[in-house]
């Protein structure tokens, strides 16, 4: 179960015990309160992550309920659940910190993306696992069983083997073999296998000696010294040419590197990681591989699911390239899209296309026609568009909402910041019978 507390906050006992079962099984932790008055009790009590908060309850409702938390100085991530389609009741949430809110009936994916933007970035208090780097997104329950498979093999020095497609991020759990290991405190050698020139790949991991080959003008340590002490990460090893595999398995046998040219060998002492998107058993069946050495370097197997596999780390990953891209904020539009995309080219794709749209979206907040070509025309706008509760243009709607109240309702402002017209902006607001002052 995640470490991300959920409370919710409703006084419709079927309507809370089925956000609490959703929730449950979303893998978060959910507890509840049947009003405003209870609510305030339970966050002093156990501060929780984010607040599924019911506007209309008897009592102190819901915006008696923010207007508390605000003046107690907490500030959880608030979610607005109402049955009531009022614009200006959820201007004025937002107004108060509510960061999102939700008609009822509470459509469940949309419920999902917002629990996993909020939960997902910056999480770094797994149950049971030591702290997780800023980026790492473990939304998923996928993802957190590959980190827990992780947390329990990086205390060995056994090798092991990544395998997943390209661009899933092989490399970030290399990373975390290393950061959770006893040789955290060592070096952490990378070494794309796939990137080298095949004619430079031995001198490049063993080193040579001077004069060992034309051009080879002085001696250089190989990325295999470099790692003494520390962890050696292969990436693509299933690039490694035949005629050179016999020396790795070698290396790894005997702990003894001779560089190329020389006959001294060194002794080295590291932890071997690899990653590979190739299936290597076919491999060596094909005699592409030898299978002493796919026996040595896979001591451990962790499989790397694909990112869609894992469609709850989509918008944390996708908010954490954008703002590490300069603070662009997704618009719910652009973000079903994203979660209905398949990613053939998986995180590096998202990743690729985040950094498109923080370029090229004209105000703070990105909208679908920032997005790359192949997701508009990959059918996810019409898979968007039937969801139930989740059309285009009551997204379009809640991006709206959501820019006035950073505005503070300043239409011109917030029509900028969007990257649209004044007057697009006052044609959609006579749309949704929008009742504010001009600005």
């Amino acid at each position: 179960m995640s470490g991300c507390l959920v409370l919710i906050v409703d006084d419709d006992q079927a309507h809370r015990d089925m956000l609490r079962a959703v929730v449950g099984d979303l893998g978060y932790e959910a507890i509840c309160a049947e009003g405003g008055e209870q609510a305030l009790r339970s966050i002093a009590e156990r501060p929780p992550a984010i607040v599924l908060l019911d506007m209309r309850m008897p009592g102190l409702d819901g915006l008696g309920t923010l207007q508390a938390m605000r003046r107690n100085g907490v500030a959880p991530a608030t979610i607005v659940v109402t049955a009531h389609a009022d614009l200006d009741d959820a201007i004025a949430a937002m107004k108060l910190g509510a960061v999102d809110y939700l008609r009822k009936p509470v459509d469940l994916d949309s419920l999902r993306a917002l629990l996993a933007r909020h939960c997902g970035v910056g999480a770094t208090d797994l149950p049971g696992l030591p702290p997780l780097p800023d980026g790492v997104v473990v939304a998923s329950p996928l993802t957190r069983d590959v980190c827990r498979d992780v947390a329990r093999i990086a205390p060995s020095d056994a090798a092991v083997l990544l395998h997943g497609e390209t661009g899933a991020g092989k490399e970030v759990f290399a990373d975390l073999l290393h950061r959770w290991s006893p040789r955290h405190s060592g070096p952490m050698v990378a070494v794309n296998v796939a990137a080298l020139p095949e004619a430079l790949i031995e001198s490049e991991l063993f080193g040579h000696t001077k004069g060992a080959f034309t051009g080879a003008v002085a001696e250089r340590r190989g990325r295999v010294h470099e790692a003494d002490g520390g962890t050696l990460f292969l990436d693509e090893i299933g690039e490694l040419p035949l005629a050179l595999q016999p020396k790795l398995l070698r290396v790894l046998e005997t702990r003894q590197v001779t560089p190329l040219g020389g006959r001294e060998q060194q002794t080295i002492d590291f932890r071997l990681v690899v990653a590979t998107n190739r299936d290597l058993d076919l491999e060596v069946q094909n005699g592409r591989f030898r299978q002493d050495l796919y026996y040595r370097i896979a001591v451990i197997a962790v499989e790397v699911p694909p990112l869609r596999e894992r469609p709850e780390d989509v918008l944390p990953l996708a908010q954490f390239f954008l703002q590490r891209e300069g603070r662009k904020h997704l618009g719910p539009a652009a973000a079903a899209l994203l979660q209905a995309y398949p990613w053939p080219g998986n995180v590096r794709e998202l990743q690729n296309a985040m950094r498109r749209a923080a370029i090229l979206a004209a105000g703070e907040v990105v909208l679908p026609e920032n997005l790359p070509p192949a997701l508009l025309s990959s059918g996810a706008p019409a898979a968007v568009s039937a969801a139930a509760g989740s059309s285009l243009a009551e997204m379009e709607h809640r991006a709206i909402v959501a820019m006035l109240e950073r505005t503070d309702g300043n239409r011109s402002e917030a029509a900028r910041r969007l990257g649209i017209s004044r007057r697009k902006l006052l044609y959609r607001l006579k749309e949704y019978g929008f009742r504010d002052r001009e600005r």
